[in-house]
């Protein structure tokens, strides 16, 4: 099992998602946040699901209908951990920070 770890530039932007839908409803933001961090912890079981993304990085896909998320991660094989560089609404243009 690897070990999952969030990148500062990650919670960064959870904050800034959970802030935004926050402002419309603090109950689904608070679900929603829960939905995605229970979608890192099967990263550690399945470090190899999210689809090909650039120099080695993954994109985990977390459909939650209108209010999907996508997560930019990297799998390192030999530390055996999942590194989450960014999420971003499915909705945004792109990554705020890129790594």
């Amino acid at each position: 099992m690897a070990r999952v770890e969030v990148s500062a530039t990650a919670l960064r932007d959870l904050e800034r998602l959970f802030d935004f839908a926050a402002a419309a409803d603090s109950t689904r933001a608070l679900a929603q946040l829960s939905s995605v961090r229970a979608a890192f912890a099967v990263l550690a079981d399945h470090p190899l699901l999210g689809r090909v993304a650039e120099e080695g990085r993954r994109e985990l896909v977390l459909s939650r209908g209108r209010h999907g998320y996508i997560a930019k991660y990297r799998w390192l094989p030999v530390e055996d951990v999942v590194l989450i560089l960014a999420v971003r609404h499915q909705r945004e243009a792109g990554y705020l920070e890129e790594q």
